[in-house]
């Protein structure tokens, strides 16, 4: 077999690969070396850089395939119909960690979505916990600033971490989902998936629906204790990767089942807390799961790089039949996320090969820009309305609109009758075994101790007490006990 010819990048054969061209033998390099002077000039600019939560990820493709009827609520093409299949791409994240980070660390994981529909790619951008640690995102930044390494010592700060927290009430919910038994998952493949957010629906007759999505392991919930995580990082810091890569090469398919809550529009007015919180979760009592299909893993990328890294997910990629809800977190996503994708990723992102649609093709006005493709009509215009047969709009919004009124303003989120910033996180505790409750209070004195201002302590201790008070008592207690030694 003939070997083929190594070029530039612009085509030219490359006469030595090995070699720098010198002026004489052992002489120094010459400026004209092309091969040398491109080699290290792109390989500068190998990496882009990494986002700035969620950086260190993981993916793969798939499938999803409806397995019930949901056409009452939702006229989106790709669940339509019993037995239809949808191409799909996943990406599995931490969220605070750099991307040189441990995978098996306790911290929330990204569980991102994007299905490549007939009717345009529907991006479903969630985590494994089904609430947040805010409810407004103009506290995002902030909140983000305070958990990531500090711009001094260059490191992850416990006075940051639980002083940001102790003033934000509303994050005891989530601190105590992240402090107990399933803040460290075994493996992407052993953890559920949450959309997080409340979501709209609009069926084919224009009734508008508010749902949650779960997607629920088929493999089994499997957590790591804080012992057993510590040693697995430091074992093998890309534990998560290794795993999710080997089960789909043994053609051992990791799948979840999805479910939805559908809370009607006109139960989420008069619902006995705000159902757009991203802090809280609907009881199961109230709104039960209903079954929609199955996410199946098939195929690993081919380059880690262009597949993962330059994968880029954007709540604001809806189909029709699904749209945004009131939910204040993610308004501020529907803006920031495709933002942040312009900044990493160029004006042009959508057109790579992950992110393009696959199942349709975009038309569209947008032109130029860095690393626009030229897969262009050479005479299209790049203006809309024209006269030249260009795409046109289709009149037909993509989910029912929302009834806004008031007074435009700063302010805080509704209170409905019963909202609360530490019933939920009670809940949650009195639901837990005696031994869980035993490791949720280990870990949560074992980072509270190591601040240094006494009343940054005591403001969060306060909220342990008002969510439970047992609660409260025994952190409180293991605090002290971890300060005197």
């Amino acid at each position: 077999m003939t070997a083929r010819t190594l070029t530039t990048e612009a085509g030219a054969p490359i006469a030595d690969n090995q070699n720098s061209a010198s002026a004489g033998v052992g002489g120094p390099i010459l400026l004209q070396d092309q091969q040398l002077l491109e080699k290290l000039a792109r390989f500068n600019r190998e990496r882009i850089p990494e986002r700035v939560v969620h950086a260190r990820g993981s993916g793969a493709y798939g499938h999803f395939e409806v397995t019930d009827d949901v056409t009452a609520f939702t006229r989106a093409d790709f669940l339509n119909t019993i037995g239809k299949r949808t191409e799909l791409f996943i990406r599995f994240s931490t969220v605070a960690d750099s991307l040189g980070g441990a995978d098996a660390v306790r911290d929330p994981r990204g569980f991102a979505v994007k299905f490549y529909t007939e009717e345009g790619n529907y991006d479903l951008v969630g985590n494994n916990t089904p609430v947040f640690f805010i409810k407004d995102p103009i506290k995002f930044p902030d909140f983000i600033h305070s958990q990531k390494r500090d711009p001094f010592t260059g490191k992850q700060e416990p006075d940051n971490v639980w002083d940001f927290w102790s003033h934000s009430p509303e994050a005891t919910h989530q601190v105590t989902w992240l402090m107990g038994d399933r803040g460290v998952p075994a493996s992407y493949r052993h953890m559920n998936g949450y959309g997080s957010h409340t979501y709209q629906w609009t069926n084919a007759e224009g009734e508008a629906f508010f749902v949650k999505y779960h997607f629920k392991t088929n493999q089994g919930v499997r957590s790591l204790s804080a012992e057993q995580a510590q040693e697995l990082a430091g074992k093998d810091a890309n534990s998560h990767q290794t795993d999710l890569l080997q089960s789909i090469e043994r053609g051992v398919y990791p799948s979840w089942t999805l479910y939805v809550q559908i809370m009607s529009a006109a139960e989420a007015a008069t619902y006995r807390f705000n159902p757009f919180d991203l802090t809280k979760v609907w009881p199961h009592s109230d709104y039960p799961l209903q079954r929609v299909g199955r996410l199946v893993l098939d195929r690993n990328p081919d380059n880690v790089f262009a597949e993962v890294e330059q994968a880029a997910f954007s709540p604001n990629n809806f189909v029709p039949g699904i749209g945004p809800s009131p939910d204040k977190m993610l308004q501020g996503r529907l803006f920031a996320y495709a933002d942040a994708h312009r900044y990493r990723l160029g004006v042009n992102h959508t057109q790579l090969a992950v992110n393009a649609p696959k199942a349709t093709t975009a038309n569209n006005y947008g032109r130029d820009g860095l690393m626009a493709s030229n897969a262009y009509d050479r005479h299209a215009k790049n203006y809309e309305p024209n006269s030249y047969d260009g795409p046109v709009q289709t009149d037909q919004p993509l989910s029912a609109p929302l009834a806004v009124s008031g007074h435009v303003g700063t302010h805080p989120a509704p209170a409905h009758a019963k909202d609360d910033d530490f019933f939920q996180a009670g809940e949650l505790y009195r639901l837990m075994s005696e031994d869980e409750k035993r490791r949720l209070v280990e870990n949560i004195a074992g980072g509270l101790f190591q601040v240094g201002r006494d009343d940054v302590i005591e403001r969060n201790l306060a909220h342990f007490h008002a969510a439970d008070q047992d609660y409260g008592k025994r952190v409180e207690a293991r605090v002290r006990e971890l300060r005197e030694d």
